[in-house]
């Protein structure tokens, strides 16, 4: 009962604060001050009425059904803890910044700030009531305020160009994420995914240059991507518990292997140069073109990807099968579906779309390079678990990969688009990538799940 005042009291400081924002965006855009008063005016009382009527009233009912139970004066606690944390974060990140780089102290920036703390208290309030899509609902909405924070600060932020560039790769994240999706949906994990990326980007050009045509080379190194994750499902079922350390194990063996392998007479070692066709770098190119549309055809290839697996996670067997196996193998032992082909299965996917992701970036650098897959060793992880999938498994979805795939390209281009340097990108990166997890990629707790 004594959360429910400070909850009314928040809500309160919420209203007045967007009002505030609002008004000082009026101002900016150069629209007359009673104008600007007015949109502030309406801005609070939608605020205040969303406020109360999502988050005031539901405490009211549940402290008025739950009365003599004890213990809800940490309920509010407990509940915004998250966003509590995160906003504290968020505001010391400000002030270190603020502190160490010149310039950086503009009401433009305190602005930001502000919306995007209000923001995750805003998600932290209303996520309770979407229970079922809880992360899609808490994702989508950091999302937007990341882009709107991003158009209001980066010049060009919102434009054609910068719009396409992010979806460009947010594509190639977004299908190396396909397989660590399905691993993770198994509980299991697969660090691989880097290095066949690196393999097949360098093999790719490598076996092009020994006269291969280039779609039967493209062929082999599919064929060969879904035989390292042959390689990883078989060993790592066998070893059970043993899959991150195994499957990184396997990468580190392919990716010494393909650098022996393309080296021989050739003084750059991890790199391959040559000509790439050039059907392959319209595939994946920032000017690529798809049926004369000045759309590159690698955002329609996951834009497909990702309604293929949502629909098949949902409407096939393998999708139904695949949850119940990775919510509970015991039912699903009972239930006669085979956990070693499935984990094998999705293994074996993960190894041929990872080949494909390389054979893409191929396509967009020109060049073959075994650390192009590199950066997606964090990334596909931080995009799976940002999105709300458990990493212990039976919980999530590719749907909600995507989601996390946006969130981490439009923050990546914010950060580079105020100009910070790469350790602070990396910095504020991590530190903002923390409550992001904390507030909607929760796994359910172990004695929920045995």
């Amino acid at each position: 009962m004594r959360a429910l005042p400070l909850l009314r009291w928040i809500g309160l400081g919420v209203a007045l604060l967007i009002a505030a924002i609002s008004f000082g965006l009026g101002l900016w855009q150069n629209l007359p001050a009673q104008q600007a008063m007015f949109y502030a005016a309406a801005t609070f009382a939608a605020v205040a009425w969303g406020w109360h009527h999502y988050a005031v009233r539901p405490g009211e009912h549940a402290a008025s059904s739950g009365a003599g139970s004890g213990g809800k004066s940490g309920e509010f606690w407990r509940r915004y803890r998250a966003a509590i944390i995160a906003g504290v974060l968020i505001i010391a990140v400000f002030l270190i910044a603020s502190a160490a780089i010149d310039g950086f102290f503009t009401w433009l920036n305190i602005i930001a700030c502000l919306v995007l703390v209000a923001l995750i208290f805003l998600s932290a309030g209303l996520s309770g009531l979407i229970v079922a899509n809880r992360s899609a609902f808490i994702g989508l909405i950091v999302l937007g305020g990341l882009f709107i924070l991003g158009a209001l600060k980066v010049d060009g932020f919102a434009s054609g160009a910068n719009l396409k560039s992010m979806l460009v790769f947010a594509s190639f994240l977004g299908l190396a994420c396909v397989g660590q999706t399905l691993v993770a949906l198994l509980g299991g994990l697969d660090l691989s995914i880097p290095f066949v990326i690196g393999s097949a980007n360098v093999g790719l050009l490598y076996i092009m240059g020994l006269g291969v045509p280039s779609v039967i080379a493209i062929i082999l190194i599919l064929l060969l991507g879904a035989l390292v994750g042959l390689i990883n499902g078989i060993l790592s079922f066998r070893l059970q518990g043993q899959a991150l350390i195994l499957t990184l194990g396997v990468g580190f063996a392919i990716s010494g292997g393909t650098q022996i392998l393309t080296s021989i007479g050739s003084k750059f070692a991890g790199n391959v140069f040559g000509q790439v066709p050039d059907w392959l770098k319209n595939l994946a190119a920032m000017n690529g073109q798809t049926f004369g549309l000045d759309v590159p055809p690698v955002i329609l290839i996951w834009i497909a990807v990702a309604i293929l697996m949502v629909l098949g996670m949902k409407n096939t067997v393998y999708g139904r099968y695949l949850y119940a196996l990775g919510g509970n193998r015991t039912s699903a032992a009972r239930m006669s579906i085979s956990e070693r082909r499935y984990w094998i299965g999705v293994y074996v996917i993960s190894g041929a779309v990872s080949a494909l992701t390389g054979a893409l970036l191929l396509g967009w650098s020109g060049g073959g390079f075994i650390g192009v897959g590199q950066p997606y060793l964090f990334m596909t992880l931080a995009a799976v678990v940002i999105g709300g999938t458990s990493l212990l498994g039976g919980n999530g979805g590719y749907g909600f990969t995507v989601i996390g795939v946006l969130v981490l390209q439009v923050l990546t281009s914010f950060l580079v688009g105020i100009g910070l340097t790469y350790e602070w990108q990396q910095f504020i990166f991590g530190l903002l990538i923390l409550p992001m997890v904390a507030l909607y990629a929760r796994s359910p707790h172990v004695r929920t799940q045995i």
